[in-house]
């Protein structure tokens, strides 16, 4: 996975600070893209993987599909996941005692900031509900509407002792649970890459199979070393 430079909070902030609502169930879209027709503008239907798209009428609802909505759901998910990592390896440079540990979570950082803006502008670009990294996960879990839920994430219980701890036992729950959250990811990211039907979402989620996979392999490295 490439890395980018951090962003501040700043600008992360202003970044995600849109307008649309939080949604909790799965939401249906308009599309945006529009074609010059005698009564309106018309609306663009998407069509199939290899079909072409076709024009409707301007009050027309657009049918994305259920494969759609599994884009939508995952997006919408891993933005408070992703924000969820960020707030775990923000605790870091205080707290941790290893040095391995500590580069681990600056490289958190540098690549999930990033990955964050692109989810949620490819969210805006569809026109629905974009989460801010701050949101809590459980109002875009879409498993109750038939598609994937969250995995992964802390509880409460386990942020706060990560919160209150420092040096060795630090590092260890640090470790411990990015774990479980980089797997939880893993998990989702793996069914969307197979199911999805947006290319920019599946080469997202692709990256952070290979990507967090490869973390995972050197957390738990780290961890035996403790």
């Amino acid at each position: 996975m490439s890395r980018s430079r951090s962003l501040s909070p700043a600008v992360l902030a202003v970044a995600l600070a849109l307008a649309a609502p939080s949604l909790s169930g799965c939401l249906e879209h308009e599309d945006d893209a529009r074609a010059e027709s005698g009564s309106g503008p018309a609306v663009i239907q998407p069509g199939g993987p290899g079909e072409d798209a076709s024009t409707l009428a301007p009050d027309a609802e657009v049918d994305h599909g259920d494969v759609a909505h599994d884009d939508i759901a995952f997006v919408q998910m891993m933005i408070p996941h992703h924000g969820q990592a960020l707030t775990m390896a923000e605790l870091a440079p205080t707290r941790a005692q290893s040095r391995q540990v500590k580069a681990l979570a600056r490289r958190i950082l540098a690549a999930q900031r990033p990955e964050i803006l692109t989810m949620a502008a490819w969210l805006t670009e569809q026109g629905v509900a974009v989460p801010s990294a701050k949101d809590d996960p459980a109002a875009f879990d879409h498993g109750e509407h038939g598609h994937a839920s969250m995995h992964g994430m802390l509880t409460e219980e386990q942020l706060h002792a990560l919160e209150d701890a420092s040096g060795a036992e630090f590092d260890r729950l640090f470790l411990e649970g990015m774990i479980q959250h980089h797997q939880g990811a893993i998990e989702m990211a793996d069914a969307v890459a197979k199911r999805g039907s947006d290319v920019r979402v599946t080469e997202m989620a692709e990256e952070m199979v290979v990507g967090q996979g490869a973390e995972v392999d050197r957390m738990e490295e780290l961890l035996a070393q403790l």
